[in-house]
């Protein structure tokens, strides 16, 4: 084996159970296993990408097969056959890509092959990676040979997406789910390689890889490289590797929603673009942006040391600010908001457009760009201070006596409006139309509408091909001037519930079942065997 390798995530792959990262429970049964000779027919490793899936695959087909036997794996000394298993060029062990051999010819080709026994290994073992993108066919053709295959044969499969895969061939593997590697053994691993590598960086620079790497040692190790191949002989900083990965700290997302919350489009924009410039991916900056909104939801039972809260004093003391002077309904709705972005990125083929668009949408769906100054933002708090018993002399009481009237009285205004407007369910969205005489409306819920979510200011709704072309349109601008509040109405790819007036015809069907069971409808039967019955109306009281 080549131990001069350049690139790191070669250069560190484990070749040992006790060289893997993070999954010591995985690594403890297969050494169990193997040291009892209890080995199954086939192996069925899944997980993200770089958690360990291929190499620990390689390392079961060096334990089968080393000639000192599983109890005593060559370590440093490499027996012929670990060598050549390292190097991925044994002529018993098989390594194939799903990915570019998805067809059955190609499975009947491998199963063809493992009929003959090894040639010079213990076991004949086939190692397919990324195994869900073999065809249906292609499944069917190896259930028979992985269920029943010859002493000598073993197969390892490996994949990122276990959905993808039949039961069938899941029910015939032993399968094992590698999970992402924790931030603190992550973070130990790579202090522990810079340390053999004698590489200059900086603890907080290993965080930010560690955060972005996602629980990936692959990609962990992949920045690493990226990282030291930038700075020569100098440091790696927190700010430098910043530049280097695309990166921004989480004050400036911070101050982005505090412009948010006071209407100010442009210094939004503004802010955005600075981001954007310094070539931050927009999707890492909307999921950095859902972070954001999780800590200020969270901010009273989250602590500033903890692993996955890593922000400075003052970004503390900043979201614990904003916490305290925003709804808990708007969190939930900018999060909403955040999740459909980041499916509509790719939609678009600007999405830097789509995410300067979302940002501009969460000032007016909330109207904060009416609001001159929120409550947050006036730190002197003047309205809760013309409650306290104050002294002050007469000119400032009475302008804070204006004040204090001017709020209440915007307070009793929004209270009216809301009294008048609030739409909390979809069926009280109907009885609106109707009572509003919007007859169209009502007919295009009622009978084209298959809802998937309702909440006050935002709509999900599934396809829906006889729907009319300006419905969005008229809806939206009805709602408006209902609630004074702009509404969002998003179509999604999910199956919604069924339309009104299908639920209508399925109780109206239920009815007509009970009543046929009925003693009634059986009396009139028996008397009259020709009559069926047509419709049911129900009877109306009077009093």
């Amino acid at each position: 084996m080549e131990k001069n390798l350049k690139v790191l995530s070669l250069k560190y792959r484990p070749q040992s159970f006790k060289d893997i990262v993070g999954q010591n429970i995985v690594s403890e049964a297969l050494t169990n296993s193997l040291k009892l000779d209890k080995t199954p027919n086939a192996y069925l490793f899944t997980g993200i990408r770089g958690v360990g899936k291929t190499t620990i695959a390689r390392i079961i087909a060096k334990s089968l097969n080393c000639e000192n036997g599983a109890n005593k794996l060559c370590s440093n000394l490499y027996c012929e056959t670990c060598k050549a298993i390292t190097n991925s060029n044994h002529i018993d062990v098989l390594e194939m890509d799903a990915a570019s051999k998805t067809g059955v010819d190609d499975v009947r080709d491998l199963i063809e092959f493992s009929k003959y026994p090894p040639n010079i290994a213990k076991f004949k073992i086939f190692i397919i990676d990324e195994v869900h993108m073999l065809s249906k066919q292609a499944f069917n053709a190896l259930l028979k040979t992985l269920e029943e295959p010859p002493n000598y044969l073993k197969f390892i499969f490996a994949t990122t997406e276990i959905k993808k895969i039949p039961v069938t061939i899941i029910s015939r593997c032993q399968r094992y789910d590698l999970s992402r590697v924790k931030f603190d053994i992550l973070l130990d691993y790579l202090k522990n390689i810079c340390k053999l590598e004698k590489a200059n960086i900086n603890e907080e620079a290993l965080k930010l890889i560690v955060k972005l790497s996602e629980g990936s040692v692959r990609d962990a190790l992949s920045l690493l490289d990226r990282g030291l191949l930038s700075i020569d002989d100098s440091e790696l900083t927190l700010t430098k590797a910043q530049e280097i990965y695309g990166f921004f700290d989480k004050s400036t997302i911070l101050e982005l929603i505090e412009e948010i919350l006071r209407g100010q489009e442009s210094a939004v924009k503004e802010i955005y673009n600075k981001i954007y410039e310094k070539g931050v991916e927009p999707k890492i900056f909307l999921n950095e942006f859902l972070e954001i909104l999780y800590y200020i939801k969270n901010i009273s039972s989250l602590k500033i040391d903890g692993n996955l809260f890593t922000l400075n004093d003052k970004e503390f003391e900043k979201i614990n600010f904003i916490s305290k002077n925003i709804d808990i309904s708007d969190i939930h709705l900018f999060w909403q908001l955040t999740l459909k972005a980041i499916e509509e990125l790719n939609l678009v083929n600007n999405q830097n457009l789509s995410v300067e668009m979302f940002l501009i949408r969460l000032i007016y769906i909330k109207n904060f760009s009416k609001s001159k100054e929120l409550n947050y933002k006036n730190e002197k708090n003047i309205f809760i201070q013309s409650k306290t018993n104050i002294k002050e002399d007469n000119k400032s009481v009475k302008q804070i006596k204006k004040i204090a009237q001017q709020e209440i009285s915007l307070e009793e205004d929004k209270d009216e409006t809301s009294n008048k407007s609030k739409i909390e369910t979809f069926e009280k969205l109907i009885e609106l139309c109707n009572k509003n005489k919007e007859v169209k409306l009502k007919y295009e819920l009622e009978n084209n509408v298959n809802l998937v979510s309702f909440s006050h200011g935002l709509i999900e709704i599934a396809f829906n091909d006889n729907l009319e072309k300006n419905f969005i349109k008229n809806l939206t601008n009805k709602l408006y001037i209902w609630t004074k509040t702009r509404w969002i109405i998003s179509f999604t790819k999910e199956k919604g519930e069924p339309t009104i007036k299908e639920k209508k015809k399925i109780i109206k069907n239920i009815s007509f079942e009970e009543i046929k069971k009925g003693q009634l409808y059986n009396e009139v039967k028996n008397s009259y065997p020709d009559a069926e019955l047509i419709d049911i109306i129900e009877k109306k009281k009077y009093d």
